[in-house]
């Protein structure tokens, strides 16, 4: 899979760069496949990159992948909106902690 690059922008507000890029592939990459691939172009860790969308149109092989790469992984964290079942992941570890410190 070659990813080429269509615009980067910095934007030192979020201390982020907004990533707009295509990609050619058979089928739909998987979101895990373009972390690594933006992980190694930009020099980053994968936990710093956040996957916008990956729209594909039909009949054609590539697709267009909007990224926002941060400076840290708590610039990440502050800035972006969680969906519901992350919440629901999160609050679910923490129940499952919080008993355990309680017992000892």
């Amino acid at each position: 899979m070659e990813l080429k690059i269509l615009n980067e922008k910095n934007n030192q507000l979020f201390k982020r760069k907004e990533i707009i890029s295509e990609i050619g592939s058979e089928t739909t990459p998987k979101i895990i496949e373009i972390v690594e691939i933006l992980s190694k172009k930009f020099s980053t860790p994968s936990e710093n990159i956040n996957i916008k969308d990956i729209k594909g149109r039909f009949g054609t092989k590539t697709f267009k992948i909007r990224a926002n790469i941060y400076e840290t992984f708590e610039d990440k964290e502050k800035t972006e909106i969680k969906t519901q079942k992350q919440r629901k992941a999160e609050k679910k570890i923490t129940k499952q902690e919080s008993p355990a410190e309680g017992k000892e």
